[in-house]
């Protein structure tokens, strides 16, 4: 079981104020406007980061030159492995066939267009 108590970082950076706090503090009224306006700065790097989703990977890679903006983003869709397996799977079928397989992967092409 998670323990009680606050579960924000307190990093003012990152974090906006709480309703309260805003209602109390002009600044934190203007930090919370800064904050989702222009939001804060990320250290130059790159990182990609995984997790599993219901249907597969779920990835992001983030390139960041230091501005709040970042350089580059690219997001890898769970269903686009599946996608990709078509080529494999689909081989010596008939047309008719590749409707049954895309049905039973369950891909989604919402989440695979880009």
């Amino acid at each position: 079981q998670m323990p009680a108590g606050e579960i924000k970082t307190d990093d003012a950076k990152i974090t906006p104020p709480s309703r309260a706090e805003m209602k109390n503090s002009m600044e934190a009224l203007i930090h919370h406007f800064k904050l989702f306006t222009q939001g804060y700065q990320v250290p130059p790097g790159a990182t990609y980061t995984a997790i599993e989703a219901p249907k597969g990977e779920f990835g992001v890679y983030l390139v960041s030159d230091g501005s709040s903006r970042p350089y580059r983003c690219k997001i890898k869709a769970p269903g686009f492995a599946h996608l990709a397996a078509l080529d494999k799977i689909g081989k010596q079928h008939m047309l008719a066939d590749i409707v049954a397989i895309i049905g039973t992967l369950d891909v989604v092409f919402g989440e695979i267009d880009r």
